[in-house]
């Protein structure tokens, strides 16, 4: 495939089938990003840059409000799911759901809608499913944010047609246990570090995690065990356990906090506390005028996103940011990846009634 066709463009289906026909693993974004900047650039009516893998795309109407579409072009390795197959409403394949059928909506929008009520930047971008700091989005926040700059954001990740507001932070800490080593048949001239996590095991069971709501929304905040691991050999008292934790945390509290919670979680146990991994929540941000006519124009409650996502670089750079998408997150990643066609329409006719 050169291009995409005319026709292609004019229909989101066809249109995601043809962006999940091309494989785009992480780090592996060329092709993609080429095919969907020529697309970008036969629109007269789009002002298009590309840094890198990730690609701009403008209206300069001079409308009163910005607003951005944005979305990631890269997928998880594929499992023996590309290329696209149909089986009758329903698409599978690798990005059908994350988030390949979002992008479809934008890069439609982008080509077919020529004088949208809004001034639109259509961002594109590549190595979402990666580190944080391979991310093309992270990078443009920091090199290009002008790019970024808008009233309000619309991230395109899956949320089966709903609305999800904001996002939860997300922090990963190392608890770490010492003791002394020693042979296991002579324990005693020696100090067991696994037993010495069972208290830190003992207050993460007991943990009652806060429900806040901002905005309507709800947020529930969870702190968990996701790793643990320790021992030298089966004769050896091991002299060293860690713990990894994850805190999922409300987008009332910022990292700091979030950080000073934790240590106090732990506060007099002999446990050292290294945090290895941090990134903020964002706040639901509906107030601002255009969140009001998106809200309405798709006719549902939001709800808080359980999860963290790119919605939380545009609230670091104070822009009102939700997720809005017609894939069913609860597949993204999945073998059997998929996405229903009618959400893939009905998404594409929200977006547009709402710009239009």
């Amino acid at each position: 495939m050169d291009s995409l066709s005319s026709e292609t463009l004019a229909d989101p289906v066809a249109l995601t089938r043809a962006l999940v026909d091309i494989e785009s693993v992480s780090g592996d974004e060329q092709r993609i990003t080429d095919l969907v900047e020529r697309a970008l650039r036969s629109a007269p009516h789009l002002a298009v840059q590309r840094d890198g893998n990730v690609l701009c795309a403008r209206t300069e109407l001079g409308r009163e409000r910005r607003v951005v579409l944005a979305g990631h072009l890269d997928t998880v390795p594929i499992a023996d799911n590309v290329p696209a197959r149909v089986d009758g409403e329903v698409m599978y394949g690798c990005g059908t759901s994350d988030m390949k059928s979002g992008d479809a909506l934008a890069l439609h929008l982008a080509v077919t809608l020529a004088a949208p009520r809004h001034d639109v930047t259509y961002l594109f971008y590549d190595c979402e499913e990666v580190e944080a700091e391979r991310n093309g989005l992270n990078r443009i926040a920091r090199t290009r944010p002008d790019w970024l700059a808008a009233d309000f954001a619309i991230l395109l990740e899956g949320t089966y047609g709903e609305i999800e507001a904001g996002c939860q932070g997300t922090m990963r800490a190392r608890l770490t246990t010492t003791g002394v080593r020693a042979h296991s048949a002579r324990s005693w001239l020696g100090s067991n570090a696994i037993h010495a996590a069972g208290e830190a095991l003992d207050r993460l069971r007991a943990y009652q995690p806060r429900t806040v709501m901002i905005d309507g929304c709800e947020f529930r905040e969870g702190l968990n065990a996701v790793r643990i691991a320790g021992g030298v050999a089966g004769n050896i008292v091991p002299d060293e356990c860690t713990i990894d934790v994850n805190f999922r945390f409300a987008p009332d509290r910022t990292e700091a906090q979030a950080h000073a919670h934790v240590r106090e979680v732990f506060a007099g146990l002999p446990v050292g506390i290294e945090i290895t991994d941090s990134a903020p929540g964002a706040p639901p941000g509906l107030s601002e005028p255009a969140a009001a006519e998106f809200l309405a124009a798709i006719g549902t409650k939001p709800r808080g996103k359980f999860g963290w996502t790119d919605v939380a670089r545009f609230a670091a750079l104070g822009i009102p940011a939700l997720n809005y998408g017609p894939g069913d997150p609860n597949v993204a990643h999945a073998r059997d990846e998929r996405v229903e066609i009618p959400r893939i329409r009905s998404g594409a006719e929200a977006l547009r009634r709402w710009l239009a």
